[in-house]
C-alpha cells in the first residue's frame, strides 16, 4: 500500500513545469526572505547562534553565512535560518501554519556552494517542491496540530522543506520520501517558546533539520515511509484533538502557491496581530480617529491567535511582538508598525502603554471554529462620544486576497537593508527578482560582483 510520504513524493516528482504566477510567487518570496535575513542578521538570537558554534565558523565552510564569513551547510542553514525569523517579519504560509520561506530558503541556500552549480530555476523548482510537501504535510494535522501547540515552522516546515533539499540535491522519490521520513524523527517546537529567542531558533532548526534529513536519505539512512500515518507516528503523537489525515489528499494540477499563496508581512510581529492591525488602521482612517476619541479597543480572534499572543504588558521586544495591546497601540498611534517600534526603548513609551491598557483581547469559542477553516478577526472601537464602531477582516494585507503591491514589496526591502546596515539602492534586490536568469547562483551571488557600488553577495563578508 502506497504510504502518504511515497504519494507526497510522486507529486512533486510529477510536477516538472511551473507556471509564470507560480514562478513569480516565489521569487516574491525568495526576496523577501533575503530581506529579512539581511535585517535579523544582527539580532540577539542570531549573535547566540553564532557564538555558540564560533569555532566551526571559524574553521570556514563552503556555505554562506547572512553573519558573515562561511560555514559548514548545516551551521549555515542554522544561523541564517534563525535570521529570517528573527524579527518575525517574514512570511506565513497557511495549508502549513508555518513561516514557510523562512525554513526552506536558508536550507536551500545552505546546499548552494562553490563548484556545484545551482541554476535560478532549480532553486526555485526546489523552494515550489518543499512548499508543496509543506501543504501536503500540513493538510492532514492542520488546524488542530498548531491549535494543540505545536509551531508548525519547527515541524511540518521541517519535513515539507526536507523534500526541497532532497529535490535540489538530486534525490529520487525513495529518497525525497525517506528526507521527510527522517525530518519526521526530528520535528519539534512548542509555541510556549513564543515570545522568547527561542521562537526564532526554531526556523534555524527547523532548516538545519532539512539539510541533515536530505543528506542522510541521499547517504542510505532509511526510516518508516508510513510514519506520518502509522500508530505512534507523527499523527497519532503531533495530530492534536481532530486532525483529518490524508485520506482526502489528492493531487491538484494547479500548485498550492497559485491557489493560497504565501501572506508576505506588512508589520514585523506575531501574523496573529495583523488582520487586528489592518483593521483598526482602516477605522482610524476612515473616521479620523485620535487616542483622546477612545474609550476602548476590543478584539476577537481565533483561539491559536489568542494563545500566541500571551503577553498584555510586554516586558521587552520580544515579547511586544507577541502582545495584541503593544502592537494595536503602537499602530494607532504611529499610523504603522515598523521594525524600530521592536526595541526596549520603544517598549516602554508611556503613551503606547497607555492606550495599551484600554485594548482588550477574546478568542472564538471550540464550538464556534468548529467547521471553520477561517474565522474574521473583529475590531470594536468605543468612542468617548457613545459610538461604537466595528471592523473585521478575513484575511490580512500582504496575502493574495489583499497582496502588497510592488512599490510596497521594493520599499519593505529597502527597509530590511537599512536596518541591517546595509547600504539602501544596491542592485541586490534586481538580482534577485532575475532569479531564473541566473545559472550558477554561488557565482551570480557570491563570487561575481568585485566592485562595490552595487554591494551585493560579492562574498562572505559582504553581507
Amino acid at each position: 500500500m502506497t504510504t502518504v510520504l511515497q504519494r507526497i513524493a510522486a507529486q512533486l516528482s510529477s510536477r516538472k513545469h511551473f507556471s509564470e504566477t507560480s514562478i513569480e510567487r516565489a521569487i516574491d518570496a525568495v526576496a523577501d526572505t533575503f530581506g529579512c535575513m539581511i535585517a535579523g542578521a544582527g539580532d540577539p538570537a542570531v549573535t547566540g547562534v553564532t557564538t555558540a558554534f564560533a569555532s566551526e565558523i571559524a574553521g570556514g565552510g563552503t556555505a554562506w553565512l547572512v553573519a558573515g564569513g562561511g560555514a559548514p551547510t548545516s551551521i549555515a542553514a542554522l544561523v541564517n535560518g534563525t535570521a529570517a525569523h528573527a524579527l518575525d517579519f517574514d512570511d506565513n504560509f497557511h495549508p502549513a501554519r508555518a513561516h514557510a520561506s523562512a525554513v526552506l530558503v536558508p536550507a536551500l541556500l545552505a546546499t548552494v556552494t562553490a563548484g556545484r552549480p545551482v541554476s535560478g530555476g532549480a532553486f526555485l523548482g526546489a523552494y515550489l517542491a518543499g512548499l508543496d510537501a509543506q501543504a501536503a504535510v500540513g493538510f492532514g494535522v492542520n488546524p488542530s496540530h498548531y491549535n494543540r501547540g505545536w509551531h508548525g515552522t519547527a515541524t511540518v516546515g521541517a519535513i515539507g522543506a526536507a523534500a526541497g533539499v532532497a529535490e535540489l540535491l538530486g534525490a529520487g522519490e525513495e529518497e525525497t520520501a525517506q528526507a521527510m521520513s527522517l525530518a519526521a524523527s526530528l520535528a519539534c517546537g512548542p509555541k510556549g517558546q513564543f515570545g522568547t529567542l527561542a521562537k526564532p531558533l526554531h526556523a534555524g532548526i527547523a532548516a538545519r533539520n532539512a539539510v541533515e534529513a536530505a543528506r542522510l536519505a541521499i547517504a542510505g539512512i532509511r526510516g518508516r515511509l508510513d510514519i506520518l500515518e502509522r500508530p505512534q507516528g507523527f499523527l497519532d503523537l503531533f495530530g492534536g484533538d481532530d486532525p483529518r489525515a490524508w485520506t482526502d489528499l489528492r493531487p491538484e494540477p494547479d500548485h498550492i502557491i497559485e491557489r493560497r499563496g504565501l501572506v508576505t508581512k506588512r508589520h514585523p510581529c506575531c501574523a496573529s496581530t495583523h488582520r487586528a492591525i489592518d483593521a483598526l488602521l482602516e477605522l482610524k482612517r476612515d473616521y479620523g480617529l485620535t487616542a483622546d476619541d477612545i474609550v476602548s479597543i476590543d478584539t476577537k480572534v481565533g483561539v491559536s491567535a489568542f494563545r500566541n499572543l500571551a503577553y498584555a504588558e510586554p516586558a521587552d521586544e520580544m515579547q511586544a511582538r507577541f502582545s495584541m495591546q503593544y502592537c494595536l497601540a503602537t499602530a494607532f498611534l504611529k499610523g504603522s508598525v515598523s521594525l524600530g517600534d521592536f526595541t526596549r526603548s520603544a517598549v516602554s513609551r508611556a503613551n503606547v502603554r497607555m492606550l495599551a491598557k484600554r485594548i482588550t483581547m477574546e478568542s472564538y469559542s471550540a464550538d464556534e471554529e468548529r467547521g471553520n477553516e477561517r474565522l474574521p478577526h473583529i475590531v470594536t472601537v468605543r468612542l468617548s462620544d457613545g459610538t461604537t464602531l466595528h471592523r473585521q477582516r478575513l484575511h490580512a494585507k500582504g496575502s493574495v486576497q489583499d497582496p502588497l503591491s510592488a512599490q510596497e514589496r521594493r520599499e519593505k526591502f529597502e527597509d530590511c537593508l537599512k536596518w541591517g546596515n546595509r547600504q539602501p539602492g544596491c542592485d541586490l534586490y534586481a538580482r534577485l527578482r532575475r532569479l531564473t536568469e541566473a545559472a550558477d547562483l554561488w557565482t551570480e551571488l557570491y563570487m561575481a560582483n568585485h566592485s562595490r557600488k552595487a554591494e551585493l553577495l560579492a562574498g562572505p563578508q559582504a553581507i
